[in-house]
């Protein structure tokens, strides 16, 4: 989960990272009243942020200085509302603001591939991190972080010394490095970055941006993490699907696709992306992974998620069985159907094989539903469904 930058910021605060007041408003006049509070506190200015979990802002014209209260009302009645790549603003930050003499960048982030964390740090921060890693990637020190020691002491001087700061700021920014390590890791972080991460007039080293992505797989352990979720900007059906622990990523195409393990549904997507290329260039509406030990309420679950789908116009069901069996599925989708009645309007082509493959298509045979095709062949049903989204 992404958060936003004020939830961030709230939660550097939390752990004791270095950061400006900032207060959130969804309104002009909950933004005169931050920038009151930021201003009577001793800020000569405050800045006014739009709240979008995308980046360009700033060029977007979603960030701007405000010098007293009225403006900061003004100004936040202006961004409120705003587009910013596709984010519609539905809340700004007021934040104090900041006497800046340098700028940083850092990070912390889960490296996949090398199965380990990753720390970058620059100098240079407050820039476009991507063009500079490569136009310049000398100015980005990355330091392998091991994840059962973490950043202690040690590896944070390393950090910093490898990034080329000064031997006055050196420490100063190590010992901030390793309280963003303690958000890191505490909170389950995929991804903690600061850009920027600046020295203010006075020599402190303070965390002026956040961005954080949360590991959903550790929310067992963070149940205060389910209040930082936006429900309102959440897809309707990505939020049905979780309240049912299934796998689902809505695409934009017309066929939809449920099928078991990650890799089969994946593989499904280029079968059926590629058959509908001879079908008017349907594409897959959605990744579905039921899981490998579904029964026939998640595959009920499941059907209903993508029939709600108003892009979809046909659905391909791909189960190979294992500890998924065939006749479960079978099940799923015929009391799914007939749950369904008369709003079950869109054709499902079915591929089943593997664990009681007789049984589930002796089930579906049976039930002769008119919306249901049988196929064989995975391929053979991929090109059934994108005719059929086509049709």
């Amino acid at each position: 989960m992404d958060l936003f930058e004020y939830q961030a910021r709230d939660l550097f605060e939390k752990h004791g990272v270095p950061v400006l007041g900032g207060v959130v408003a969804t309104t002009p006049d909950e933004a005169r009243a931050a920038a009151e509070q930021l201003l009577g506190a001793g800020s000569s200015v405050v800045v006014v942020k739009a709240q979008v979990k995308v980046g360009g802002r700033g060029k977007a014209g979603g960030v701007k200085i405000a010098k007293s209260a009225d403006e900061a009302a003004e100004l936040a009645g202006q961004i409120l509302g705003m587009d910013i790549k596709g984010h519609t603003v539905h809340r700004v930050m007021i934040a104090a603001g900041a006497d800046i003499a340098e700028e940083y960048y850092f990070s912390l982030l889960l490296d996949r591939s090398e199965r380990r964390y990753l720390a970058m740090c620059s100098v240079e921060g407050g820039v476009e991190i991507e063009q500079l890693a490569v136009e310049r990637p000398e100015a980005l020190a990355k330091v392998a972080v091991d994840p059962q020691v973490g950043v202690d002491e040690a590896k944070a001087a390393e950090i910093a010394q490898a990034a080329g700061f000064s031997a006055e700021d050196a420490p100063k920014v190590a010992d901030v490095i390793r309280t963003l390590w303690t958000v890191f890791s505490a909170e389950d972080a995929t991804l903690v970055e600061v850009n920027p991460l600046v020295k203010a007039g006075a020599g402190e080293i303070v965390a002026l941006d956040g961005k954080v992505t949360l590991d959903a797989n550790a929310d067992f352990r963070h149940p205060e993490h389910a209040e930082l979720e936006d429900k309102a900007a959440a897809d309707p059906l990505e939020a049905k699907a979780a309240e049912n622990d299934l796998n689902y990523v809505k695409l934009d195409g017309e066929v939809g696709i449920i099928g078991n393990g990650a890799g089969l549904v994946m593989s499904t997507l280029d079968v059926v992306a590629y058959a509908g290329e001879n079908h008017g260039g349907v594409k897959p509406a959605n990744f579905l992974d039921i899981g490998g030990g579904a029964n026939a309420q998640v595959m009920a679950a499941g059907l209903d998620v993508i029939l709600g789908d108003e892009q979809v116009k046909s659905v391909f069901v791909n189960v190979f069985g294992g500890i998924t069996a065939c006749d479960e599925v079978a099940n799923g989708i015929v009391g799914a159907l007939d749950l369904l009645g008369d709003a079950a309007t869109k054709p499902l082509v079915v591929r089943l094989d593997g664990n009681s493959v007789e049984k589930g298509r002796a089930i579906l045979t049976e039930r002769n539903h008119p919306l249901v095709t049988l196929a064989e062949t995975m391929d053979g049903g991929a090109d059934k469904a994108a005719e059929l989204a086509n049709a």
